[in-house]
């Protein structure tokens, strides 16, 4: 049971970031398609959020870490 707990623990945050991410990136170069002047706003803006979403993913993995009781 412990075993699928932390398999879970990883795949679940792991797989719902990488959606995440990929459906902010193709909203942001459809925005950016539609208004290049406001292309570097909407750039920075993305890399910021994919950044955070990158590192809720990395706090999901410590946990499955605590769980796993390895730490």
């Amino acid at each position: 049971m412990e075993f699928l707990a932390v398999t879970l623990a990883i795949a679940m945050p792991a797989m719902m970031s990488a959606f995440g991410q990929a459906w902010a990136t193709s909203r942001a170069v459809e925005s950016m398609a539609r208004q290049p002047e406001a292309a570097g706003d909407i750039r920075g803006a993305l890399l910021i959020a994919l950044a955070f979403m990158e590192a809720l993913t990395l706090f999901s993995f410590v946990i499955a870490f605590i769980l796993s009781g390895r730490v």
